[in-house]
C-alpha cells in the first residue's frame, strides 16, 4: 500500500488541530502572540507563530478542511438547538396544553397529545390541517391542541383575535368545524372573514366583536406569542409530540411515526 504523501500526512495529523482552530477553540493572531513563553499553551511566541504557519499552510492546501469544520458546526448548532428547545417544551408543558390559551379538539382525555403553533395565513398550515383532521379521525386516541400562533401581519392577528374569542361559545368538534372552515378560504384571512365563518357555525358574532377586543383575549396570544419566543419556534406549523418540536407540513405518515412512538416509549423519536 502507497504512504500518503508529506502534505497529506500533515493534513491528516492536524485535522484535529486544524478544525479547532476554525471553531475559534486554538486560533491565535500573529501580531497578537505574547513575546515569552505562555503557560497554557506551553509553546514560546516563535513556536506558536510556527503553528499558525502550518496551519495557514494546512488550509491553503486542503480548503476541504474548512467545508468540513463548518458543516461540524452546523451540526453542533442543530444539536444544541434540538436539546434546548427539549428542555423548554419541558420547562413549559403546563402552558403549552393550558385550556385557558388553547383550543382542545380530538379526544381530550387522548393518550398521546400534539400541539400544534398555527397562523391562519401560513400557506403551509392550511396543508397541514389536513394532515391534522386525518390524524383525529383515524386516532380516537389523539389529543389535539390548537394554539394561535399569529406571526404573519395585523390580519392574522385579527383572525386569531376572533378564534381565541370563539373558543368560549364554539368548542370540541364545533371548534374544530370552524377552524377547518376558516383555514380552507383562500386568500388572505382576517378579522371580517374569521367572523362570517364563526356566524356560519353558530357563534353569536356581536359578542365575538365584544369579546375579541377584550383584555383577555389579547393577553392569551400575547402569552402564546411569548411562549413560542421561549420555545424558539421560527415559523408555522411548529407542533409539539412528546419533547420534540417538528417544524413544517411534514405530512400524516411523519406524524403519526412520531405518535407511534410516543406512544412506545414516551418520546416522538425512540432510541434503538
Amino acid at each position: 500500500m502507497a504512504l500518503p504523501t508529506l502534505p497529506r500526512r500533515l493534513s491528516i495529523l492536524l485535522r484535529p488541530l486544524v478544525l479547532a482552530f476554525c471553531f475559534g477553540v486554538a486560533a491565535v493572531s500573529a501580531p497578537a502572540v505574547a513575546q515569552t513563553q505562555t503557560p497554557s499553551s506551553g509553546l514560546t511566541a516563535e513556536q506558536r507563530k510556527a503553528v499558525v504557519a502550518l496551519i495557514r499552510e494546512t488550509l491553503l492546501q486542503n480548503p476541504e478542511l474548512i467545508q468540513e469544520a463548518m458543516v461540524e458546526l452546523e451540526r453542533r448548532n442543530t444539536v444544541a438547538q434540538a436539546e434546548a428547545q427539549r428542555s423548554a417544551v419541558t420547562a413549559e408543558m403546563a402552558r403549552l396544553i393550558d385550556p385557558k390559551t388553547s383550543a382542545i379538539v380530538g379526544n381530550p382525555q387522548g393518550d398521546v397529545t400534539i400541539v400544534e403553533f398555527m397562523d391562519y395565513n401560513c400557506g403551509f398550515c392550511k396543508r397541514a390541517v389536513e394532515d391534522v383532521r386525518a390524524l383525529t379521525k383515524d386516532d380516537p386516541k389523539l389529543k389535539v391542541v390548537i394554539k394561535d400562533f399569529p406571526i404573519l401581519g395585523p390580519d392574522s392577528v385579527e383572525a386569531s383575535r376572533v378564534a381565541v374569542a370563539a373558543m368560549s361559545q364554539l368548542s370540541g368538534p364545533k371548534y374544530f368545524e370552524f377552524h377547518n372552515k376558516l383555514m380552507a378560504t383562500k386568500g388572505r384571512i382576517n378579522g371580517a372573514r374569521a367572523l362570517e365563518v364563526a356566524k356560519e357555525s353558530g357563534a353569536d358574532v356581536e359578542r365575538l366583536k365584544k369579546d375579541m377586543d377584550s383584555a383577555q383575549t389579547r393577553a392569551v396570544i400575547e402569552d402564546t406569542v411569548a411562549l413560542g419566543d421561549r420555545l424558539g419556534l421560527t415559523g408555522t406549523p411548529a407542533f409539539i409530540l412528546g419533547e420534540e418540536v417538528v417544524f413544517g407540513a411534514v405530512g400524516v405518515p411523519v406524524l403519526k411515526q412520531k405518535i407511534d412512538s410516543v406512544r412506545k416509549c414516551g418520546k416522538a423519536t425512540c432510541n434503538g
